[in-house]
């Protein structure tokens, strides 16, 4: 394959297409399939109860490669295809997927400190295998598998600049306080810091104690059910008050990181491949019409404003808030020419299949064992 990492661009997303390389004599009668699936795992291995895996197939596509069912001048969908067949010779075969509109992003909740194994995430694969039906029972030895990420980058065209306000009346009280927020623009990139602009305007007879400002990410995990699970992935509890009659205006500055945020448990990160570093989740942007359809786990961010306000029966909060994508640059595009330079072939590592029985059922192979 010539890439990892497939984005969504809302309307279309990158197609799926690479090349399998077969033996025909090792293969003899059995036929060779390509696989493209998406996984939603909610739960380790080792927790598997009474048979029933803690996982669920979202997504499964299967297609028979070899042998081919049309000709491959048909099957070859890029320019890559194209060097690839070239490079590999006569027993190399195409093989092309799409995603379709309702799957959503690479994107895990972190474990904690303490937790071991595999965890909630939203997984993409893409295996080859060979059996003598596409239905038939799969052996570790006869498959290879290839880790993949669906991705969303930054829209081009950012929104209008978030502002809100609200005026909070109190009992006793001949003016109401007043209290507006706004932001330099809609979306940011991980690592850029956010300004919050506050102005208050408090002319209540009632005193405000602290100013909170905080970057709340929002998950919403759909599979049975929808559950949404807020955390203040940046915080600021500021300790500025307000006394009556008085005002305040500040601009405050948080900068949501993952490395503030690395002990806690169920914070969505970027999926990720192999053991590279990765990031808080990128906001999701789902395409009109399917929100409804998707399931897995969903990403947005907000800035909330939070003012506390003393009385004399207790504090109570007058907030707002204003919502925010957080998100990557779309990179540069890489030109097929120098892409082709850098091309490099690496075998399939076979050694932790030594001593492996033949009729034992396919496992998870890394992706540490394979790349493009």
């Amino acid at each position: 394959m010539a890439k990892r990492d497939f984005v969504d661009h809302v309307d279309f997303v990158d197609p799926v297409d690479g090349v399998i390389l077969v033996d025909p004599e090792i293969l003899k009668r059995d036929k060779a399939f390509v696989q493209l699936s998406c996984t939603f795992r909610y739960g380790r291995d080792d927790m598997d109860v009474m048979g029933i895996a803690f996982r669920r197939e979202i997504f499964m596509v299967t297609r028979q490669v070899y042998p081919p069912i049309q000709d491959k001048e048909k099957s070859t969908h890029s320019k890559m295809q194209s060097k690839l067949l070239h490079k590999l010779g006569n027993n190399a075969y195409p093989f092309f997927f799409e995603f379709p509109d309702n799957l959503p992003c690479s994107v895990a909740l972190q474990p904690g400190p303490k937790d071991t194994g595999k965890h909630c995430a939203v997984e993409f694969e893409v295996k080859a295998f060979s059996a003598e039906s596409r239905d038939a029972k799969v052996r570790k030895r006869s498959s290879v598998r290839l880790m993949i990420r669906k991705v969303q980058y930054a829209p081009e065209k950012s929104g209008v600049p978030p502002c809100v306000e609200i005026s909070r009346d109190f009992v006793m009280s001949e003016q109401p306080l007043h209290l507006e927020a706004s932001l330099d623009k809609e979306t940011y990139y991980h690592g850029e810091p956010i300004n919050v602009r506050v102005n208050i305007t408090n002319n209540s007879n009632k005193n405000i104690k602290d100013v909170i400002v905080s970057v709340d990410q929002v998950a919403n995990v759909v599979l049975y059910s929808n559950d949404s699970y807020v955390r203040a992935v940046a915080l600021e509890e500021s300790g500025d008050a307000v006394v009556a009659g008085a005002s305040l205006k500040k601009v405050y500055t948080l900068t949501p990181l993952l490395i503030c945020n690395k002990e806690r448990r169920g914070i969505a990160l970027d999926g990720k491949l192999k053991h590279q570093d990765t990031n808080l989740a990128s906001s999701s942007i789902v395409k009109e019409g399917v929100l409804k359809e998707i399931l897995g786990i969903l990403v947005s961010y907000r800035v909330m404003v939070k003012l506390i306000v003393g009385g004399m029966m207790g504090s109570s909060e007058v907030g707002v808030e204003l919502p925010i994508l957080l998100m990557h640059p779309k990179p540069d595009l890489v030109r097929e020419s120098e892409l082709e330079e850098e091309m490099v072939f690496e075998d399939f590592k076979r050694s932790y299949l030594k001593g492996a029985a033949d009729d034992e059922e396919e496992g998870n192979v890394s992706a540490d064992d394979a790349t493009s």
